[in-house]
């Protein structure tokens, strides 16, 4: 009975005891830091990991994110100061550095990312608005985002809060505005595209042209040549020919006569019709070609 009564004793004080461990004893892990508040006032804060130690039914604790946390800021339309509208998508990364001043100044994530975004956003516009379109899509947007994380880290700090980084996803046209561009674009590539295809057109007609008076040129030149080459053959041909009857006409009599025998006797056609006293055929009868006696010369 004793035994019973003393077992049931010392549970309860141990039960007891790990009653005021857990409200006595926090972790704080890798990724938190923790604050320690006292009837509703923050007393101090732990920021390394560890086993740590609060007062049990006075101390409560509050857990702070100490990872870098991410802000998503929704596009808005900003003036660059060449009067150009742009609808820029812009995002920030913070980290909670003083978890203290956090809870006095703001209290919650939600919180601190709705203010953020705002300051972001007025940051966005006063960067922003005093540079070029150019500057702000091509040339200086390194600059202009180191600028607009300045700016936004000096209003952060009071709130314990530090800027990791700032940077812009996009920075568009309005759709309007990109639409009126693409179609000015189109239009310009299309009168390019129309220009193209009349100085194409005006060059093939120029070496077209040009090529069919250099065929023309050729030809006359040629048939010039040929006409020429021709005259002179006829000429030597003649004096061959002259050269040939002042040596022997004979000869050169019986030779024309057997071309006028091969042009006149086709194998097709061997018909043909002359005079009786004819002297065409006078070979035939004659090998010297001379008439026989009583017949025609």
């Amino acid at each position: 009975m004793r035994l019973n009564v003393a077992g049931g004793i010392l549970a309860a004080l141990v039960l007891v005891a790990l009653v005021i461990a857990n409200s006595t004893l926090f972790a704080v892990y890798q990724t938190d830091q923790v604050l320690v508040v006292r009837l509703g006032e923050p007393i101090r804060a732990v920021t390394e990991p560890g086993l740590n130690f609060k007062l049990p039914l006075l101390d409560s604790v509050i857990y702070v994110d100490k990872r870098i946390l991410d802000l998503e800021n929704p596009a808005q339309e900003v003036i660059a100061s060449d009067q150009k509208r742009l609808v820029v998508d812009a995002f920030a990364r913070y980290r909670i550095n003083n978890p203290l001043k956090f809870y006095q100044t703001i209290g919650a994530i939600e919180a601190a990312n709705s203010r953020l975004s705002t300051l972001l956003n007025s940051a966005l516009r006063r960067v922003l608005g005093e540079a070029t379109t150019t500057d702000i899509v091509r040339d200086k947007r390194a600059q202009l985002m180191a600028l607009v994380r300045g700016q936004l880290e000096n209003e952060a700090q009071s709130f314990g809060i530090s800027v990791v980084d700032v940077r812009i996803r996009r920075a568009n046209l309005p759709e309007q505005n990109s639409q009126a561009v693409y179609q000015r674009m189109q239009t310009e590539r299309q009168r390019e595209a129309a220009e193209f295809r009349a100085q194409g057109s005006q060059h093939s007609q120029e070496i077209r042209a040009k090529a069919d008076r250099d065929v023309t040129v050729l030809i006359a030149e040629a048939q010039s040549k040929g006409e020429q080459t021709r005259g002179e053959g006829d000429a030597e041909r003649n004096r061959i020919y002259a050269e040939a009857y002042g040596r022997d006409p004979d000869f050169f009599t019986f030779y024309r006569s057997m071309q006028a025998y091969e042009s006149g006797l086709h194998a097709s056609d061997t018909r043909m019709v002359l005079t009786p006293d004819s002297s065409f055929f006078r070979y035939f009868g004659n090998p010297s070609g001379k008439a026989r006696e009583g017949s025609a010369k």
